[in-house]
């Protein structure tokens, strides 16, 4: 069962450097490839691509990079 990202649902994921800085993006739109995302770390929505890792969708909304933050559609936090 693939499980993929919804429409006003939050997504966590944890600093591999800091267990307790927490990143939340909340998905505001979708389309079959990509997610469009807002968080308070932007100052407008951004486009993220996702892919399927182990039967679920996962995206990297930091970009990609040794220590990015990746969220996966089965750890909602709402």
């Amino acid at each position: 069962m693939n499980t993929t990202f919804e429409v006003g649902q939050t997504y966590t994921a944890r600093s591999i450097g800091d267990s307790d800085c927490v990143f939340a993006f909340e998905v505001v739109k979708r389309s079959a490839k990509f997610i469009t995302i807002t968080t308070a770390m932007f100052d407008e929505p951004r486009r993220v691509g996702t892919y399927v890792y182990e039967g679920r969708e996962a995206a990297m909304p930091l970009g990609r990079y040794s220590m990015a933050p990746t969220i996966f559609a089965d750890r909602s936090a709402s």
